[in-house]
């Protein structure tokens, strides 16, 4: 059973600095290197976000090199526009890569290393079929099975290797293999494909190329060219390094880099495979990879999830070898942390009720000055407009309290926030019998919350003018799964139906401050009693769009 890692229950730990330390020590390494080799065929998830934070400020701390390398193996699934995404996405959490490299550009030394393989009899052209292939590899506790082809002449390899290059034979016809060992314990040292035919246009090389490296081989051979120390990955290739260092041993690569795995983040309640990733955007169940109910970084970006609380994630959660899974809770408590010092103040009605206050005169308004941000003195104050008709919310208003209902009812005064104290007197009904308006009335001398009497009330609501406010559009969140870890579910589309119904709710004619109107996309407000939101990309000049990022407490962990 795995570990659930919650908000109080952190323990941070980082034994790959333990690994460099001893390997600068003992002079194995004079200069630390690493990379973060991402595939361009999806867009990058909050497990990645840990990758980056590693690999980057792993070079960092030690006055090293990161360099940012797209593994472009395989261009039947890549495409150049992952390739801009994954770079947007690094920049936006706040890291520089010092070189952009791609796996394509050592494809020429990676074909001369299989050459030089084939010369050492370390590898053959097997023409089995895939089904043949996988037979013959055997089980965990059977060996495997050699090909009939593992023996061919040393030419003879070579020849069918030049004509697979040249592009005689079709995809799937033969592969090129490695001779290791058929009998080792490790599956992956069983004679590991290191070539296929694949005849597909490259988003790089275009057609030059009709055989491509599989990734087991591609992977130390361009961590070696580049000049990579540490080669650091997550838990699944832990099976994986020792046929890393074979490749690095029998090629004779001089200071080789050293492999070291970490575990990979699991995150409860999302999604971040991408083959199921790209089936929800595919089936239309949500609005793209940039959603803001998806685990990518760029619909966390789209959200309003600053960068500095998602790096503030990865830190507390630490580094380790344990499999866990991560309570969601943890990453909202980092991401409300960092807004509530320095997301600015406003206020937002979200169902809006009107409230039309009898006595106070018609042509009359109020300013009433504000912090932007109490948390930031220095951002100074802004200016909001009361008037005698104003929109509150619709659950601030009950006809007929049940509870300790301390909000705006016939028996009960309440206080408009930074503004007076007003009571029930009447309200409209339509021909439903649903409440269109409530009339109040409000006490002069209670300006700023203070009267002369020195009475106080329990309830403070929040609230926005009438005749200052804007129309906007307002998408509330949940969880988009109904299950702690739907990558537990058989197949790609059974986890659909763990989908949350209520996971989007989008709410029309919400009123806003004027000024927010003028807010740009990616700016966060707190709205006062509400929680944070974030300027939505589909705002337009006839419509400000604003997404939910986090509830002002913690809710989530309590939903489930």
């Amino acid at each position: 059973m795995s570990e659930e890692i919650k908000v109080n229950e952190v323990t941070q730990s980082n034994f790959i600095h333990d690994f460099i330390d001893e390997d600068l020590k003992e002079g194995v390494y004079s200069k630390i290197q690493t990379r973060f080799p991402p595939e361009p065929n999806g867009y990058l998830h909050i497990g990645h976000a840990k990758a980056i934070c590693i690999d980057f400020e792993t070079a960092e701390k030690y006055g090293g090199k990161c360099n940012l390398r797209l593994d472009d193996t395989n261009p039947t699934k890549e495409d150049v526009e992952y390739v801009d995404a994954i770079k947007e996405d690094i920049e936006w959490l706040g890291f520089k890569w010092d070189n952009v490299y791609f796996a394509s550009d050592y494809f020429d030394f990676i074909y001369e290393c299989a050459l030089k393989l084939i010369d050492k009899g370390l590898a053959y052209v097997d023409e089995s079929t895939p089904d043949q292939i996988k037979e013959f590899r055997g089980t965990l506790t059977e060996p495997g099975i050699e090909s009939p082809f593992r023996n061919r002449p040393i030419e003879e390899t070579k020849d069918l290797f030049a004509r697979m290059t040249a592009g005689e034979f079709d995809n799937g016809a033969m592969v090129l293999r490695a001779k290791i060992d058929m009998s080792s314990s490790n599956l992956n040292m069983r004679d590991p494909i290191i070539y296929r035919i694949m005849k597909a246009h490259h988003h790089r090389t275009g057609d030059k190329w009709c055989v491509y490296p599989m990734y087991d081989f591609a992977h130390p051979l361009s961590d070696a060219k580049e000049g990579v120390t540490h080669s650091l990955c997550s838990l699944e290739f832990e099976n994986h390094r020792p046929l890393y260092n074979w490749f690095l041993e029998v090629l004779e690569i001089p200071e080789a880099p050293r492999q070291i795995e970490f575990a990979r983040m699991n995150l409860n309640y999302t999604l971040t495979s991408k083959r199921k990733c790209l089936k929800l955007v595919n089936d239309g169940l949500v609005s793209g990879w940039d959603d803001p109910r998806m685990a990518t970084i760029c619909g966390m970006r789209r959200r309003g999830y600053p960068a500095e609380a998602i790096r503030a994630f990865v830190d507390k959660i630490g580094v380790s070898k344990a499999y866990s899974v991560i309570d969601y809770a943890l990453l909202e408590s980092c991401v409300r942390d960092y807004l509530n010092t320095n997301a600015d103040r406003a206020m937002a009605v979200l169902r809006p009720l009107k409230v039309i206050i009898d006595n106070y005169p018609e042509d009359k308004t109020d300013v009433i000055s504000v912090d932007i941000n109490p948390n930031k003195p220095e951002l100074g104050k802004k200016n909001v407009i009361f008037s005698r008709e104003i929109y509150i919310e619709q659950d601030d208003f009950m006809l007929n309290p049940v509870g300790k209902y301390f909000r705006l009812c016939p028996e009960k005064e309440v206080r408009l926030k930074g503004a007076y104290y007003i009571k029930y007197a009447s309200h409209e009904e339509d021909e439903n019998g649903n409440i269109t308006a409530v009339h109040c009335t409000y006490d002069p001398e209670s300006f700023g919350g203070e009267t002369p009497d020195g009475r106080k009330v329990k309830g403070t609501l929040h609230w926005v003018s009438a005749n200052h406010c804007k129309d906007a559009e307002i998408r509330l969140y949940e969880r988009l799964f109904n299950v702690p870890n739907p990558s537990d579910e058989e197949g790609v589309s059974s986890f659909a139906d763990n989908l949350n119904p209520s996971s989007l709710t989008v709410l029309e004619n919400c009123k806003i401050e004027a000024d927010l109107a003028e807010a740009k996309t990616g700016d966060v407000f707190q709205f006062m009693r509400q929680g944070y939101f974030c300027v939505d990309p589909d705002s337009s000049d006839e419509k400000i769009v604003f997404n939910q990022t986090v509830a002002l407490k913690d809710s989530f962990a309590k939903k489930g």
